[in-house]
């Protein structure tokens, strides 16, 4: 079983037991339920730059990357560094994160939140829209053809965007549905965690112009962006490169000045 195998196989448990003791209504009561959300589709179409910048304080493939910060304090870093969106990492057992992280970053910023996780069942958009998210990741390697399509469906009645994540020919051929919104291409394998903006480059060709073309993981200079955009992109999801510093919204904030 790898990681991602073993990662899904907790999220099953983890959305069973949820279910169990907070019940929908509770989540369709929510203060932010009914918020206007903000689409990162848009901001990315309108942006020169096309940060998306990412809290995240471990991985599976590095055990910490910063476990210091006020998530606050990123999301408002990020927003004043001028990121179109900013990516909140949830799952707590693998990444650290939690539903509340999200919350917080709602509660100090305005930019479009994504909600970074391993989504498998409708529950867990309710919990997005919830606790303030814009946007909603799927990754085509753990779900079929017609869960994509439920569960995109599904976010579109929440007023929810859609960023679908994939990692070869055969998962972005499965995912391309009119409920989709932004197609991301993982650089990152997540079999075996190795790192290469190749596979975005092979992928870009066959991602129509309906869908904002977003690259994932392993984006760490100026001129792997300047390349990536010559393919059509644009968006760029950048989590570890600014969260490895002292201070993320500074780091961001000088990335995206010299990108302009």
């Amino acid at each position: 079983m790898n990681i991602l195998d073993r990662i899904v196989a907790d999220k099953h448990k983890e959305v069973e037991l949820k279910k169990s003791l907070i019940p929908i209504k509770q989540l369709e009561q929510a203060a932010l339920f009914d918020r206007n959300t903000t689409s990162l589709a848009h901001a990315l179409r309108n942006s020169t730059t096309g940060i998306i910048a990412e809290h995240k304080r471990r991985s599976p493939s590095r055990a910490v990357i910063n476990q210091k910060l006020s998530v606050q304090d990123v999301a408002l870093g990020y927003e004043t560094a001028g990121a179109c969106g900013m990516s909140v990492l949830t799952d707590g057992k693998y990444f650290g994160g939690s539903l509340d992280d999200l919350l917080l970053s709602r509660a100090a910023a305005t930019i479009p939140l994504l909600r970074k996780e391993f989504i498998i069942d409708q529950y867990q958009l309710l919990e997005a829209k919830a606790y303030g998210a814009d946007v909603i990741l799927l990754i085509a390697a753990v779900l079929s053809r017609e869960e994509i399509k439920s569960l995109s469906e599904f976010a579109k009645t929440l007023s929810l965007d859609v960023l679908l994540e994939v990692h070869n020919q055969e998962e972005l051929e499965k995912s391309i549905m009119p409920s989709i919104d932004m197609l991301g291409v993982n650089n990152r394998n997540l079999k075996t965690f190795d790192v290469s903006t190749d596979i975005s480059k092979q992928l870009s060709s066959h991602i129509p112009d309906d869908f904002v073309k977003v690259s994932e993981s392993g984006i760490s200079s100026i001129e792997a962006i300047k390349d990536l955009k010559q393919y059509g992109y644009k968006g760029f999801l950048i989590g570890e490169n600014f969260m490895k510093t002292e201070n993320p919204g500074a780091s961001a904030t000088e990335f995206i000045k010299e990108l302009k």
